[in-house]
């Protein structure tokens, strides 16, 4: 039986790896087109007039109220209506970067919070603007304490992305079922699917770990804690 089962495995592990790159392409241009997104929301919502904070505030608070799958649904089935047409891959992109930018805006605004307002008044008396300020002082301190909460991002994306299964993007559980539907080994299939997410989700872990570590600000170290989300 042993033998049966690392033959069929074998012969499942193209398909796999096949949906293994999907999964890990979803996870990292979402979390990076979501930092950019997030990033302007929050330095919006920090330092904007109050029409940029009432826009902020808005698009985090709809995208955080309600869930992704809906937020899919309606970028892949409700916009073709309308005229624009994406593919599952562009679809769940677009999903999950807007989503994940409306998450990662809520942990950088807590962390652009934490650093003491003195240090932008020094900063201002020494000669340098605003921008200025915010670019050279601010903001590093801010991204460096992020780096917790941002390494949790990247682990909802990276097991989130399996949700793009519903709009027939082929990740890692896509091609799981596609694999057990024919034998009917699905106990066998999602368990492999299981170890992959869980190991992937652990060496994650421990390299955002150790670069959190490395580039610590002694005394500085509050986060905001992140709110459960409705998928």
């Amino acid at each position: 039986m042993a033998v049966d089962f690392f033959q069929f495995l074998l012969n499942s592990l193209p398909d796999l790896l096949n949906g293994l790159g999907n999964t890990l392409l979803l996870t990292f241009v979402s979390i990076t087109a979501g930092f950019f997104i997030g990033l302007a929301l929050a330095l919006g919502r920090v330092y904007g007039n109050k029409i940029i904070k009432f826009f902020c505030i808005g698009y985090i608070e709809i995208i955080r109220g309600t869930p992704l799958l809906v937020q899919l649904f309606i970028i892949y089935f409700g916009l073709p209506s309308a005229g624009v047409v994406f593919s599952p891959m562009q679809a769940a992109l677009i999903g999950l970067s807007i989503n994940s930018g409306a998450y990662q805006a809520e942990y950088l605004r807590g962390s652009l919070q934490s650093i003491e307002s003195g240090q932008m008044i020094a900063a201002r008396s020494l000669g340098m603007n605003r921008r200025k300020s915010i670019r050279h002082i601010i903001l590093p301190q801010a991204l460096r304490i992020s780096i917790p909460a941002w390494s949790n991002e990247f682990i909802y994306l990276l097991q989130y992305s399996s949700i793009a299964y519903i709009i027939t993007v082929a990740e890692l559980t896509a091609e799981g079922k596609f694999i057990a539907a024919p034998t009917f080994r699905y106990l066998e299939v999602f368990t492999i699917i299981a170890i992959i997410y869980l190991a992937i989700t652990i060496i994650s872990s421990e390299i955002f770990d150790r670069i959190a570590k490395h580039l610590s600000i002694p005394g500085i170290g509050a986060q905001e804690r992140a709110r459960p989300r409705l998928v």
